[in-house]
């Protein structure tokens, strides 16, 4: 039993609350979310323990290190003698973050996690600390539906995600990469992602669309369906439709929102043919006054909600769509200023404006650390 309170502990070590609550943990009054906040010198991570009946847990550490629990586990200890005891954990999403962690650690929790019924994995505001070791021939990989990393570092640099990989079944369906500091990833050492359907990049405002053929390694997402690259540099939809077919992906969706357009394209680049696959595009927030030259021939929906157009697009200028919003564009709004050279927020109506431009700034591991059984 104490093995088994050894092996929550070790999952347990990740979050960020003010000196002044009585408690870093709170359940709610259905056992269904429980969130942590350790920020205190020495935190007392048997509070974390309230948590194991819940369903969603966040953990936050104040950006502590972990590195202390290195010295209380055993990387050899075998996770299959806790697997009764793990997989009998109700948890399905788990958040992490604000914390140092070595690569170790986290690959210890991941061990550990195969045997858990998890299906949704959040990391966030962490930096991840040497090198993370090679899958044992015996370990289980993650089978997570669902993957979100919000501002992660890793030393390993742009061989973070092969890494990273090998400890997941090949079953992910859901891939978020925001804030990376190496967006571009060693595509020869990626695996293909056979399953996953839905890939989000945004919030990485220095990928731009070169960058774009670096992050989607060609032919390693054959099922993607919805792609979305919100607040990434992204210049104009022919360089995208050119980076897309670069990489040979075809999605159904596609969001080019908060990224600040140009309706014309270098009159020097090719002429790009979208994938007849692709059926929505989201072009919002972009700062368009006219709608874009280049886009797809037809389009089920076609969203250009909270531009700058000051007048209603002709048909000519538009693709065969079912579907068009332009909601939150001067035309529609009586009295909306026209907009001025240089300033991004003129000729935007008020309930656009207070939109922020940056979408989804954000802001575990149940099991808990302890350990000198496993890590």
């Amino acid at each position: 039993m104490e093995r088994a309170s050894c092996l929550l502990l070790l999952l347990l070590p990740l979050v960020h609350v003010s000196a002044t609550t009585p408690e870093p943990c709170e359940l709610d009054d259905e056992d269904f979310r429980c969130v942590c906040n350790f920020s205190e010198p020495h935190p007392d991570w048997s509070e974390a323990f309230q948590c194991v009946s819940a369903v969603e847990v966040e953990i936050r550490v104040g950006g502590l290190s972990l590195e202390p629990f290195l010295t209380r586990v055993n990387p050899d200890a075998d996770p299959r003698q806790y697997a009764d005891t793990v997989k009998a954990l109700r948890v399905r999403r788990l958040t992490v973050g604000a914390a140092q962690v070595p690569a170790q650690l986290l690959v210890g929790a991941l061990r550990v996690l195969a045997y858990s019924r998890l299906q949704e994995l959040t990391l966030e505001d962490l930096e991840i600390t040497g090198t993370m070791p090679p899958l044992p021939l015996e370990a289980t990989g993650l089978a997570l539906s669902s993957l979100r990393l919000r501002n992660v570092s890793w030393a390993t640099g742009r061989s973070w995600l092969a890494e990273l990989q090998q400890w997941l079944k090949p079953g992910l369906k859901v891939l978020s990469i925001a804030q990376a500091h190496s967006p571009a990833f060693s595509c020869e050492q990626v695996r293909a992602f056979p399953a996953l359907t839905s890939l989000d990049l945004s919030d990485n405002p220095g990928l731009g669309e070169r960058g774009l053929i670096a992050a989607l390694c060609p032919h390693k997402f054959p099922a993607l369906q919805n792609l979305a690259l919100r607040n990434t540099g992204m210049e104009t939809p022919t360089g995208v439709c050119a980076a897309l077919a670069a990489a040979g992906v075809q999605p159904h969706s596609l969001d080019l929102s908060h990224n600040s357009l140009r309706a014309t394209a270098n009159p020097s680049a090719p002429r790009c043919m979208w994938s007849s696959a692709l059926n929505s595009l989201n072009l919002s927030f972009a700062g368009l006054e006219q709608v874009p030259k280049g886009l797809p021939a037809k389009l089920r929906v076609l969203d250009l909600s909270c531009n700058r157009l000051n007048r209603r697009p002709r048909p000519d200028e538009l693709p065969q769509v079912d579907n068009l919003a332009l909601d939150g564009n001067p035309f529609l709004v009586p009295g909306t200023a026209l907009p001025q050279e240089g300033s991004m927020n003129s000729g935007v109506v008020p309930a656009c404006a207070r939109s922020t431009l940056s979408v989804g700034v954000s802001g575990t591991l149940v099991l808990l650390q302890g350990a000198r059984g496993f890590a």
